[in-house]
């Protein structure tokens, strides 16, 4: 029997796609198959209502979830949530363009919960005409290239400059500029950075004008190209950061970078060469070339920006974890070996400390975090993990050794979240299992490693200690899962006959551990923060996840295992997604967004949690499982 004829077709509008899914499988899952990516902030847990559909054919009964969410006129007429939506049978689904994830990534930079900055580029383009020389008017190219410039100045008329800086050029650009304005016929475009003259363009060129934003992610790079006149995203793209060859973690990279005085290099050249291809492949997936290209905005953790731009990260690897520069910086791309237009320039983000880079500044501006009047937690879960704390006018900040269990490293049948990762387990009688992509299970990412944990301690399986045991009432439970490696007890997650691999994912006692450290290192590090604050977990009135981990956890199985406040209601906790490119954008687009980074940089509080007096042992509590109860973390 052929294996197709038993999958269910669905077919999307109005784009008109049709995909073929197995019976079961989510609505959702059925559009990532058609390329059509949705809104889903709640994580897939019907709570946000973010991915709403209307099922023009085949509409089923729908679930608890979607009653509360529609009333009974819009059931009636199709309305559901495609992440509660089982298919059962044929359908037909009109897909709302709000339901879309690009109109939500659009969303989170002027939202509610998001800062709202002008689009205020720092470079920018400005078309002008120049009167020719004459006898009674001689200035020098550049002197009328600047009163053209200048604001209220119809017919190049001189005004008054007094307190204004002057025009200025490079060497190359000055040797270029007067056969330049001769050959435009004294008109064209102007590329300024401020009062720097980049570039004289022939024509009016204002509308191709372009920028990149690139989150340097320990494990992963995300770029984005925005139309600088519009501040509209043209683009995005992601690969592997191909500096994991050297090290999963930063303290390894580092390492890596001492050995030799070529490793620092190819450490560098290996994470350029991949941003400079992601630039070359956004520019052609918008149809622009890369001289259209005149910016760049880079942001990472504090390694990662040494890295990229060449200076050693030696002494962020040695107490105190000093980094050689703190504030923004900003040179020309090519300097980096960036190929977008040749005078173009570099941006990169200003850092806290040691291990609180960038990235995070770049979230907290994008998150709007200094402008929350009631307490608020700001957490970045990834390879590593960062907290910032918000509490009335003072910012905490602090970053934790997390490792990179999240990422799916370090555990047995561990990977990223790829097509065949398993993303999300659940018991209700029976284990159940979904993949990225409804494809065959390959390995579990970090959410399935959370949801697992979570299900095993409610069900007895896994103990507060973080001991894997056989449940008293294991044949509820899944019995025949339980096994023994290497003489310690596992869990079988997915048969051999049913996975992609042939060989069973199991999760071992050794995963569990490096799950305990992972969520136990950020779990003490909210608990010296709330207290370094004199504020208890119950006081948060919102706790923003950051991240791509940290925008597919299950909310209630994260406060299950203690990587989230157990005490604070779960709807206080909101998924923000990458706020790293989210401010990456920002920069690119607003030098007030820069200026807000710069300021926040400055005023938060880094603490450095190893020198806290109560680390230690902190961070020994947090390595057990919470109890049902919440966590005793009252402030001394």
């Amino acid at each position: 029997m052929d294996e197709n004829s038993s999958l269910i077709p669905v077919r999307f509008e109005p784009s008109g796609p049709t995909v073929h899914v197995p019976p079961g499988a989510l609505l959702v899952e059925a559009a990532a198959q058609a390329g059509l990516e949705l809104q889903m902030p709640c994580g897939g847990e019907g709570l946000c209502g973010k991915c709403r559909v209307r099922l023009l054919k085949g509409a089923g009964t729908p679930t608890d979830q979607e009653k509360r969410r529609f009333s009974a006129e819009e059931l009636k007429t199709g309305w559901r949530l495609a992440c509660q939506t089982p298919v059962r049978q044929a359908l037909v689904v009109h897909v709302p363009e709000a339901t879309l994830a690009q109109t939500a990534a659009k969303i989170l930079l002027v939202g509610q919960v998001l800062a709202d900055f002008p689009i205020q580029p720092p470079v920018v383009k400005r078309f002008v005409v120049l009167p020719p020389p004459s006898r009674q008017d001689d200035k020098p190219d550049i002197e009328r290239l600047a009163r053209a410039l200048q604001p209220d100045s119809p017919n190049g008329e001189e005004r008054p400059t007094s307190g204004e800086k002057p025009l200025r050029a490079d060497w190359p650009m000055l040797r270029q500029l007067p056969d330049r304005i001769r050959q435009c016929g004294f008109q064209g475009t102007a590329v300024l950075a401020d009062n720097c003259l980049l570039d004289f363009e022939p024509g009016d060129t204002t509308d191709r004008h372009h920028a990149v934003a690139v989150d340097i992610g320990t494990t992963t790079l995300a770029a984005a190209l925005i139309h600088l006149p519009t501040g509209r995203e043209l683009a995005v793209r992601a690969e592997l950061n191909p500096q994991t060859a050297f090290g999963d973690d930063v303290i390894s990279r580092i390492s890596y970078a001492q050995r030799s005085p070529g490793c620092l290099e190819e450490l560098r050249s290996a994470v350029i060469s991949a941003i400079d291809q992601l630039i070359g492949q956004l520019a052609e997936q918008a149809g622009i070339g890369r001289q259209e290209i005149y910016y760049l905005s880079l942001v990472g953790n504090t390694t990662m920006q040494h890295l990229v731009c060449g200076i050693t990260p030696r002494y962020l690897g040695e107490v105190p974890f000093t980094p050689a520069v703190g504030g923004s910086l900003v040179g020309q791309a090519a300097g980096l070996g960036l190929r977008i237009h040749p005078a173009g320039l570099v941006y990169v983000a200003p850092v806290i400390g040691g291990y609180v880079g960038g990235d995070i500044v770049a979230g907290m501006t994008a998150a709007g975090l200094a402008q929350q009047d009631r307490p608020t937690l700001f957490l970045d879960i990834g390879t590593n993990g960062e907290i910032v704390l918000a509490a009335g006018s003072r910012l905490f900040a602090a970053a934790t050794a997390a490792g990179p269990a999240f990422e799916g490293a370090r555990i047995r049948h561990g990977m990223r979240a790829a097509p065949g990762a398993i993303e999300r387990i659940f018991f209700d009688g029976q284990w159940h299992i979904r993949t990225i992509g409804s494809e065959r299970p390959k390995g579990m990412c970090g959410s399935a490693l959370v949801d697992l944990a979570a299900e095993l301690l409610r069900l007895g399986g896994l103990r507060p200690d973080g001991r894997l045991c056989r449940p008293e009432r294991s044949n509820e439970a899944g019995g025949d899962r339980w096994i023994q490696t290497n003489g310690e007890p596992a869990f079988v997650v997915c048969p051999a006959e049913q996975t992609a691999t042939g060989e069973s994912i199991l999760l071992t006692q050794r995963d569990v551990r490096q799950l305990q450290l992972a969520a136990g290192a950020i779990r003490a590090g909210i608990r010296l923060l709330l207290r370094r604050a004199g504020l208890r977990p119950l006081d948060l009135d919102a706790v923003f996840l950051a991240g791509g981990f940290g925008n597919y956890i299950r909310r209630r199985n994260a406060q299950r295992i203690g990587l989230l406040p157990p005490e604070v209601p779960v709807e206080r906790i909101r998924f923000l997604g990458n706020t790293a490119l989210a401010g990456a954008r920002l920069f690119a687009i607003s030098r007030q967004a820069q200026a807000e980074a710069e300021r926040l940089a400055r005023t938060a509080l880094h603490i450095d949690l190893a020198a806290e007096p109560d680390f230690a042992a902190a961070f020994a509590e947090s390595m057990l499982f919470p109890e049902n109860v919440g966590w005793n973390s009252s402030p001394k």
